[in-house]
């Protein structure tokens, strides 16, 4: 059903859908989205960033193996 819908189909859709919610509920929710957007952008950068700065301060503080040399092949 969802195969057939044309372009004469989403402009009938686009129509409805302006006369059902309004202009104005329409740019508001539009709106509300690229909020959305910007704020789940600005997360991904903060906790990049904050990914990449505690990276940076165990780079002196990295694990090392500290098992004697002749039980490491028991291993």
């Amino acid at each position: 059903m969802l195969n057939n819908i044309g372009p004469a189909g989403l402009l009938l859709i686009a129509v409805v859908v302006l006369v059902l919610f309004g202009r104005g509920k329409i740019a508001n929710l539009m709106g509300e989205v690229g909020k959305g957007i910007t704020a789940f952008k600005r997360g991904v950068r903060d906790s990049t960033e904050e990914i990449e700065s505690a990276q940076a301060a165990d780079d002196g503080k990295a694990a090392r193996d500290v098992t004697p040399e002749r039980e490491r092949d028991n291993a």
